[in-house]
């Protein structure tokens, strides 16, 4: 699967989550991200992480222990894997090349997909 579909799915997900799930996830991701920006190296990420922990601000700024900041991390993140899990098992990929080729020569280097994620069927 495409790793920059599997984001976009990711992140509808994140958007359906409930209000202070979301909040607490996207809070972490945020200055993850802003770190990841910083450092030049994975090593150097690793040691901007450590020094500046963004679990740990995490959890001060919603007025939870670290434990609790964290098992509550570990169930986001359980919901947003079962939910991807149920997405991916729902895409459905179509190829309609020769369709869309028909009478068009030039556009033989080219191929053309139906893509849905979604209950339903698609044509075969």
């Amino acid at each position: 699967m495409n790793g920059y579909l599997m984001e976009i799915l990711a992140r509808d997900i994140v958007k359906s989550l409930p209000s202070r799930k979301r909040d607490m996830y996207q809070y972490v991701v945020r200055r993850e991200d802003e770190l990841a920006r910083q450092a030049t190296t994975s090593d150097e990420f690793m040691s901007l992480l450590i020094r500046h922990a963004p679990h740990r601000q995490a959890a001060e700024h919603f007025h939870l222990s670290f434990g609790e900041f964290m098992a509550e991390m570990r169930e986001i993140e359980k919901e947003i894997d079962r939910q991807l899990s149920r997405k991916l098992q729902q895409v459905r990929w179509v190829d309609c090349t020769d369709v869309m080729q028909r009478g068009v020569p030039e556009s033989l280097d080219k191929k053309y997909f139906y893509f849905s994620v979604g209950v339903g069927s698609v044509p075969r």
